[in-house]
């Protein structure tokens, strides 16, 4: 196995623990094809040349919003070896929050489904870019071409302590951040969670995670290529296709959601699972009935986690021992998790506080936002993450909440400021409050109370509104009228309180 090199390039890494044998398995997709990882490797480095053939070079931005599949994936690896800092995007993100990233990341190139709207942008005074198309079924301008490009491409330099992603991130207010994600960071990261999930070349990765985030991207497909394991690539979670490639698997990643649905199926069973030996579930919260659930129906223990965009993973519950329900297990090797008080002293054994971490996993800043980025850090370098928890008597870490009221609903982080800001400008709208409820299937579900100022503005009118204009997963599912939001007394709307208020808006 390749240990951890400072200053190399991720994708030197990832390469040097492929298979020997270029024609063994990497993906295998749902229509029953495969492509091997000497394919992989072929694609990634001809599409590494395109990207430099069109100008794109070592520390430029390379905007990425396209559906999975094994050319999205190639176009990862690309990017690695071109020195390029990918901008992975999700694909329900509409133009509005496109033009944000736009301005803010200048990319030199962007890389877009054939229908999307990007496609009709101009380069303006902020950006001067190159806009490619990838589509689902590998056509598009990025792949024109391709038969006269070689497959060789030498890696670049850059790496170490140098930017690989920047990963965009929500907060509770103001827009998002672009989280520098070095290529260190995402090598120490895969080579712990290998040790520590024990992956081997016989693994076989149950993949139905998108691929915009670090769960999806890094987590899983880092993981698995850092082994020189097969990947089931499913394009999305689709309840029927992920029954049918279970009994191949040997292990599943995915989020609370994932789980919920396959419990609510009267198909999942223990038979079904028998060849599986690890389940991971992350981005969200897995509530404890879940994991008993899970437990008597298959047998198994969902292994529960927890990272961030920032951090990648901070902990893990053990491959082998007991997984606590409710914990998202002990600091990961080399991490270093500290819980505090408000005037920053650690705290002792089950004293609930503010959760701090350290290592080599924790990224290097935000993008162009140097104030936002000392605010975050401590002085000694712990990275604050916003979390309020406990750790045990074991080691083991628990999440108690959030000091930031952001919205995880199937893995995916919601800002509320944003979809209040959207909601409040449509008419007969006098001001909102988004807030997240429990949501069986989702973890949390985006709920609006709204004050309005007429009639016309009913439950249908915000919730169509909302789908005009933002990404589906952020829209309310439901919307609740009052007369008056609660404020304390430096005229704060109480989110605690409208939580407490309507905590079974959702019924679920």
């Amino acid at each position: 196995m390749t240990e951890l090199v400072l200053k190399t390039n991720l994708f030197d890494v990832l390469r040097a623990n492929f298979p020997k044998d270029r024609t063994a398995t990497a993906l295998i997709l749902s229509n029953g094809s495969r492509v091997s990882y000497g394919e992989l490797e072929n694609q990634s480095g001809k599409m590494a040349n395109k990207i430099s053939n069109v100008g794109a070079r070592a520390g430029d931005r390379v905007l990425v919003q396209v559906d999975k599949t094994p050319n999205s994936l190639a176009l990862y690896l690309a990017c690695l070896r071109a020195g390029v800092i990918i901008v992975p995007l999700n694909t329900a993100y509409g133009k509005v929050e496109l033009d944000y990233f736009i301005d803010d990341a200048q990319p030199t190139l962007i890389v877009c489904e054939p229908s999307s709207p990007l496609l009709e942008k101009k380069p303006n005074k902020k950006a001067d870019f190159v806009v490619l198309s990838l589509d689902g079924n590998g056509e598009g301008t990025l792949l024109d071409g391709f038969s006269s490009l070689t497959s060789d491409f030498e890696t670049s330099k850059r790496g170490g302590n140098q930017t690989a992603a920047l990963l965009y991130t929500s907060g509770t207010t103001g827009k998002p951040k672009g989280a520098m994600i070095t290529h260190d960071n995402l090598i120490s990261n895969a080579i712990t969670l290998k040790k520590s999930w024990g992956f081997t070349k016989d693994d076989i990765l149950l993949h139905a995670l998108p691929t915009f985030h670090v769960h999806g991207l890094f987590v899983a497909t880092n993981t698995a290529m850092m082994s020189g394991c097969q990947i089931q690539f499913l394009a999305k979670f689709n309840l029927d296709e992920v029954l049918e490639f279970l009994p191949s698997a040997t292990v599943m990643m995915g989020v609370p959601t994932f789980y919920t649905r396959l419990l609510s199926d009267d198909r999942f069973d223990k038979d079904l699972c028998s060849n599986l030996r690890l389940f991971v579930s992350g981005s969200a919260p897995l509530l404890a009935d879940t994991f008993r659930s899970f437990h008597l129906r298959t047998g198994h223990k969902v292994l529960e986690r927890y990272g961030m965009t920032e951090t990648s993973m901070i902990t893990s519950n053990p491959l082998t021992g007991d997984r606590v329900a409710g914990s998202v297990g002990q600091p990961l090797p080399d991490i270093t998790v500290r819980i505090v008080d408000p005037m920053g002293k650690s705290l002792t054994t089950n004293a609930v506080g503010a959760i701090e971490v350290s290592g080599p996993n924790v990224f290097e800043g935000y993008w162009r936002n140097l104030e936002k980025t000392v605010s975050e850090f401590c002085s000694d370098g712990f990275f604050k993450t916003g979390d309020i928890g406990l750790i045990d008597e074991k080691g083991f870490l628990h999440i108690i909440g959030r000091d930031k009221d952001m919205i995880i609903s199937g893995g995916l982080n919601i800002y509320p400021k944003e979809v209040e800001e959207f909601i409040d400008q449509l008419f007969g709208v006098q001001e909102t409050a988004v807030i997240g409820l429990p949501h069986r299937d989702f973890g949390e579900g985006v709920v609006a109370i709204v004050v309005r100022n007429s009639e016309t503005c009913t439950s249908e009118f915000v919730i169509n509104g909302c789908g005009d204009g933002l990404a589906s997963f952020k829209c309310p599912k439901v919307v609740l009228f009052v007369d008056q939001l609660p404020r304390n007394a430096m005229g704060k709307v109480e989110k605690a309180k409208l939580r407490e208020m309507y905590s079974k808006a959702l019924d679920c």
